[in-house]
């Protein structure tokens, strides 16, 4: 009787996999979302991981968006690669991160686009590398997420590029800062972001007047930090960061009267579409971000975000949709085909990746070394009447 019913569930499982022909959207939970691609043996199965829900919800619900748009471009444009794509919720947590990979591998996972945030995108590149499984996270800078694994690489630039292209552009065209710097000292990004800002910052002559720290549990005070900085003179913040700290920290600025510069990198991406911010305490906000869906090249895709999702895109989404396009360059430059398992995918990508020169959202000829990293610039932006624009 087990056996009758199980024949009955496949085949009925299989009958819904050719309905889903043509990459048209499956329901979504807040558990996961699955995007059906061609029939099962046929088609790619391409992972998402990163925060659905949480506090960290901008970013991975923008990954798995961004993700489905490219999916749903490239199956209904044809073509020998076709995608079926399934997203796994992690709550920015590195053991829930793992759990959703499992439950990916579980699936038949044979690539992986994620995860979406640092700290889970270390704990699930060791999986990654002992399962010889490809992993390309669209949006995790650190290079730790990378180091000694040759089958782990990304599309955002790494910390050290983050921090050292800040520096750059401060002597390049604020060169008279007065600058504070305030990062999250338990938090491998903002660690590293700091760090490589600091060396290039006293290579290149910058004026840094002091400097403060917090932690996960203390991010929500910052009063002392902004006195400190205000008495020390400070007319420019420097806030290697993600958006959630640094909107509590333009809260109390503001409410303190305390207005210098604040210069940002990608991590404050999602700062004008956080729940209950006020966005123009965001206005005249530098920050560093290889996309803005201002520019007029990117404004298919944002349209086709806006109309399917509801809202404007963010760097994130920008990253996904650009690393499930990478993934089909090396999978047709690799010869793979989807009946292939996911360590001999993996094999074939490794030496693929390093020949190509991709043109996407968040940059042109991107191309990467063997450490996994990723050659492009970010370009600096300034928040003004509450959207991206270059500076004057």
């Amino acid at each position: 009787m087990k056996k009758k019913f199980f024949a009955l569930m496949m085949a009925m499982t299989m009958v819904l996999s050719l309905a889903a022909c043509g990459g048209e959207t499956a329901e979504t939970t807040n558990d996961d979302t699955t995007s059906e691609g061609t029939a099962s043996g046929t088609a790619f199965k391409i992972g998402t991981i990163g925060p659905l829900t949480g506090d960290a919800a901008i970013y991975g619900q923008a990954v798995a968006n961004g993700a489905a748009i490219a999916v749903e471009e490239i199956n209904a444009a044809g073509g020998d690669i076709q995608f079926e794509l399934k997203s796994e919720d992690d709550v920015n947590d590195g053991e829930t991160s793992v759990n959703a990979y499992n439950t990916l591998m579980d699936w038949g996972m044979q690539l992986l686009v994620g995860p979406t945030t640092t700290g889970p995108s270390v704990s699930v590149a060791a999986k990654c590398y002992e399962d010889r499984t490809f992993m390309l996270t669209p949006s995790a800078s650190s290079t730790d997420v990378t180091s000694g694994k040759d089958n782990v690489f990304q599309v955002c630039f790494t910390d050290p590029n983050q921090g050292t292209s800040s520096a750059d552009y401060m002597a390049e065209n604020m060169a008279d800062a007065k600058i504070y710097i305030l990062y999250q000292n338990d938090d491998a990004y903002s660690q590293g972001i700091r760090d490589a800002f600091v060396s290039e910052a006293e290579a290149k002559g910058l004026t840094i007047v002091d400097e403060g720290t917090f932690t996960k549990d203390t991010a929500t005070d910052f009063s002392v930090q902004l006195t400190a900085a205000q008495a020390a003179g400070a007319d420019t913040l420097f806030l290697p960061m993600y958006y959630q700290p640094a909107s509590v920290i333009l809260n109390q600025a503001n409410a303190m009267g305390y207005a210098p510069t604040f210069f940002g990198v990608d991590g404050m991406d999602g700062i004008l579409t956080m729940e209950g911010f006020d966005a123009s305490l965001a206005e005249g906000v530098m920050l560093l971000t290889p996309f803005s869906a201002t520019l007029e090249e990117n404004q298919s895709f944002v349209q086709a975000y806006q109309d399917q999702f509801g809202e404007t895109p963010n760097q994130f989404a920008a990253d996904a949709y650009d690393a499930v396009y990478i993934l089909k360059e090396a999978l047709e430059a690799a010869g793979c085909t989807a009946d292939m398992s996911a360590a001999d995918i993996c094999e074939a990508l490794v030496p693929t990746m390093t020949t190509l020169s991709h043109d996407g959202l968040t940059g042109k000829g991107m191309n990467w070394s063997a450490d996994g990293a990723v050659s492009k610039d970010p370009t600096a932006f300034v928040i003004q009447d509450g959207v991206y624009v270059l500076p004057q």
